[in-house]
């Protein structure tokens, strides 16, 4: 018989509160980061409609069996198990046994061992088990990339499961060192002011890939860009129909080395008898038509819809809804209604600019957002947002108009031409003559309706020295152990400890050879 797990007597400052759940931390041994509140409230709303819509209008009578792969302290699975209706078993796994044990005092503090179910397991066989039983929903957020746990995870889904995916690793993603990502990723990540979207449908194509394998297909419900990682929840199925789809769901990207516009080359098409079909390559000339600069090219990339409209709308309606708010406790609530609002305004369109970005290419001071966003609607084009940055512009008008509208502005705040090098991307562009009728009347839309109503649309840094902690590292509080506090100066120590030793060797040589140091 198993030995019972006994709850020592716990000083106050061991004891975190979040949401519906108090948990018992192990300072020294378990991961715990108070910045990830926000995922794991999204994570509930997301949940609790994926649950509404699958039991069709039934209430609160499904029987979910919910994956937590990586818990640590068994939080996330506490407060699903807490604040969501309708689940029947939540099986808690971390590799480690420690954290196992950490999670036992959990579940039975907060009194839901009839739910949760500790484990201990490397993650990927935990899965790879229940590919006959199955789980309806898998969450998967671990340190640093998530994709060696995806295969496993698109297998033991059941058909119109929910995968949702954490990954952490932004410096690989956004373009710090895209050799990496393709190793990873299998995709060529790209250095540039989209980079945060672009990790997002690098991510996606990932999944994609994996589960095309078995014959099934994703459906982004939401996709989210937010403070040091990214985040995506899909559903999955089975349709070896649609996997012959996704070629019109992928694309790479080519961007110009000078003024930095891109374009999208889609690695397929669907005819109007939904038949694939070669597309039209190559979309871009040798070299770029705006600035003759040579262009670089990413991806592939997810170039499908990152979000159902349809479903957002829902969350946002269930999270204002009293008898949501009586079941879920969601400190981070307006943050999430702003983001949501924002998705739910945003173009499917792939990848945005930024506004200042576009202004210092030809070096003129940058206009307001109301202006660029009225010319583009006034042009007869669409405009939005993107949540992942607060100055981008999402648009489907060509490249040739953006740059027409950057040319106007420039024409009524004349900039010094001989700032310019002959050749540089920017002199090109306010060379080239404007073709579109500019116009930058304030638009009654240019404003959308996150602004009006004065949502929280992106939240500040929420603390000094945030971001994704360290490995096996507790974050309790005000009681960091930081990675950026850590890793402060790390290469001069690393110098200074070298420095040291052959100072050191130095001194025993000329020891040896009977010479006086003082000398």
């Amino acid at each position: 018989m198993e030995n019972p797990v006994i709850i020592e007597e716990q000083q106050p400052e061991n004891i975190i509160e979040e949401g519906k759940a108090k948990i018992i931390l192990d300072k020294n041994n378990i991961f715990y980061n108070p910045v990830q509140e926000f995922n794991r409230d999204l994570s509930i709303a997301i949940i609790s409609q994926y649950n509404k819509e699958l039991e069709q209008g039934k209430k609160y009578d499904s029987d979910l069996t919910i994956l937590e792969a990586l818990s640590a302290t068994g939080l996330r699975s506490i407060r699903y198990a807490k604040e969501i209706p309708g689940i029947s078993k939540i099986i808690a796994n971390d590799i480690s046994m420690k954290a196992v044990d950490t999670i036992k005092k959990n579940v039975i503090y907060n009194d839901v061992e009839n739910i949760v179910i500790p484990n201990q397991d490397d993650a990927t066989m935990v899965m790879y088990k229940r590919r006959k039983e199955k789980f309806d929903v898998i969450d998967l957020d671990p340190y640093g990339s998530p994709t060696i746990f995806l295969d496993a995870a698109v297998q033991s889904l059941k058909d119109n499961g929910l995968l949702m995916v954490t990954a952490t690793d932004m410096a690989v993603l956004a373009g710090s060192s895209p050799e990496t990502c393709y190793v990873k990723y299998g995709a060529v990540s790209m250095k540039f002011k989209a980079c945060h979207e672009m990790a997002l449908r690098i991510l996606l194509q990932n999944i994609a890939s994996h589960a095309a394998r078995y014959g099934r297909v994703i459906t982004p419900l939401l996709s989210i860009s937010a403070d040091f990682y990214i985040r995506v929840f899909v559903k999955i199925r089975t349709s070896l129909a649609a996997c012959k789809q996704n070629t019109s769901n992928l694309g790479f990207v080519y961007q110009c080395t000078g003024c930095e516009c891109f374009s999208i080359q889609p690695l397929g098409c669907m005819n109007s008898k939904n038949m694939h079909k070669f597309p039209r390559v190559p979309v871009v000339d040798k070299v770029c038509v705006f600035c003759k600069h040579n262009h670089r090219m990413g991806g592939p990339i997810w170039i499908g819809s990152l979000h159902d409209k349809v479903f957002i709308n829902n969350i946002i309606s269930n999270i204002e809804n009293e008898e949501y708010k009586n079941l879920q406790k969601l400190n981070t609530i307006k943050r999430i209604q702003g983001i949501l609002h924002v998705v739910k305004e945003e173009l499917e369109v792939p990848l945005y600019y930024q506004v200042n970005r576009l202004m210092s290419i030809i070096k003129c001071h940058v206009p307001p957002m109301v202006l660029f966003r009225s010319a583009l609607l006034n042009a007869g084009y669409k405009v939005s947002y993107s949540h992942a940055c607060k100055t981008s512009v999402k648009t489907d008008a060509p490249n040739q108009v953006i740059w027409d509208i950057v040319r106007a502005w420039e024409k009524l705040n004349p900039v010094k031409r001989e700032k310019f090098d002959v050749c540089s991307a920017g002199l090109a562009i306010l060379n080239s003559e404007i073709i579109t009728n500019i116009s930058f009347k304030k638009h009654p839309d240019a404003i959308p309706f996150s602004i009006q109503k004065h949502l929280m649309r992106f939240q500040m840094n929420p603390s000094s020295h945030w971001g994704p902690g360290t490995k096996s590292t507790a974050m309790i509080k005000n009681e960091h152990i930081l990675k950026k506090k850590m890793n402060q100066n790390k290469k001069k120590r690393k110098n200074d400890i070298i420095n040291e030793k052959l100072n050191a060797e130095k001194k025993r040589n000329i020891l040896e050879e009977g010479v006086s140091v003082e000398n």
